[in-house]
């Protein structure tokens, strides 16, 4: 596995990975701030349930991108709306391909898969893929706050079967196609062949998907978060794991909410001792990868005079 990320040509897609809590909203928003502050026409796309990036920037975001101070632009993604959706999409193609009769079985079907876990992650995953059509016409850089976690980024990887099976598919409805055709001229009916609607979408959707691959393998870099803690240790090496078939190049850990050293407190130098072995384990574990460590903030920020101040440190700890 590479251990730093070269790109033959710029980096445009920054993706900051990592389990809920460790700060991974904040540092993608300094980070999305910092680009905009060196001249990139940024988005910062957010996925945050809790719309914090909205309080962080201090303006009222919602699914579409909304300007956010000079060359930066954030809009927040509701996964729920976004999966219901994406089903409705699914309805309304399914409804033109099937006989009215399995309608009501398949709007049973639909509503259950709304709720059902993969949904939301692969509408998410769907949204992705168009965002990142977003650039670089309208967008220099993009950064999402939450990438998709590594198990559906190895949806990428899947080599096009998509594809493969679309054209398939394809090949079978031009067979029909043609017999209908056929029917109707010897009964003297003619109807103009109507090129099928869940087709056109299937195949759409393989080629956004093909695409979306080749640039995250060319233009994106993934940043996973994590704690000097148990959890997000082993969780940062599993993601790691899960990233290596997908050729999405890994940059620096940002290792978050490091406490400074107090001699004047028992308690805070015991704290300071255990995170510093953690962070022993993490130089050496991901010995790989450079690291970017994040002080903790005495408070938490929870505004824009915050969210510079932790930019430009950020700017100052940044491998070169």
């Amino acid at each position: 596995m590479a251990n730093e990320h070269h790109h033959d040509g710029p980096t445009r897609f920054y993706l900051f990975g990592g389990k809920g809590g460790v700060g991974k909203t904040t540092l993608a928003a300094a980070h999305a701030l910092r680009l905009a502050g060196e001249g990139h026409r940024t988005l910062l796309v957010s996925t945050d349930p809790a719309h914090s990036v909205s309080d962080l920037l201090e303006t009222r975001l919602g699914d579409q991108p909304t300007a956010a101070g000079e060359r930066l632009w954030a809009m927040e993604i509701d996964p729920e709306a976004d999966a219901r959706a994406y089903v409705e999409g699914i309805r309304e193609d399914a409804e033109a391909a099937v006989s009215k009769a399995v309608l009501p079985a398949l709007d049973r079907h639909l509503k259950l898969a709304v709720q059902a876990p993969g949904t939301a992650e692969s509408a998410l995953f769907d949204r992705f893929t168009r965002i990142m059509t977003w650039c670089p016409g309208d967008y220099d850089r993009i950064v999402f706050d939450t990438a998709p976690s590594g198990h559906t980024l190895r949806l990428l990887t899947l080599p096009s079967m998509l594809g493969a099976w679309v054209e398939g598919l394809q090949a079978q409805r031009a067979k029909v196609n043609k017999l209908q055709g056929m029917w109707r001229t010897m009964a003297g009916v003619s109807e103009p062949e109507r090129e099928d609607r869940v087709l056109v979408r299937l195949r759409q959707r393989a080629e956004r998907f093909a695409e979306a691959r080749r640039r995250l393998h060319a233009e994106a870099v993934f940043h996973p978060v994590l704690l000097a803690e148990r959890l997000p240790i082993e969780e940062t090496a599993r993601v790691i794991e899960q990233l290596r078939d997908t050729q999405i190049p890994i940059g620096a850990l940002y290792v978050n909410r490091l406490w400074p050293e107090d001699p004047a407190s028992a308690f805070v130098t015991e704290r300071v001792a255990q995170q510093n072995e953690y962070l022993a384990e993490i130089r050496d574990r991901f010995a790989a990868f450079e690291r970017v460590e994040v002080a903790q903030s005495a408070r938490d920020i929870v505004g824009r005079h915050q969210l510079v101040d932790l930019a430009a440190r950020l700017g100052d700890a940044a491998p070169d």
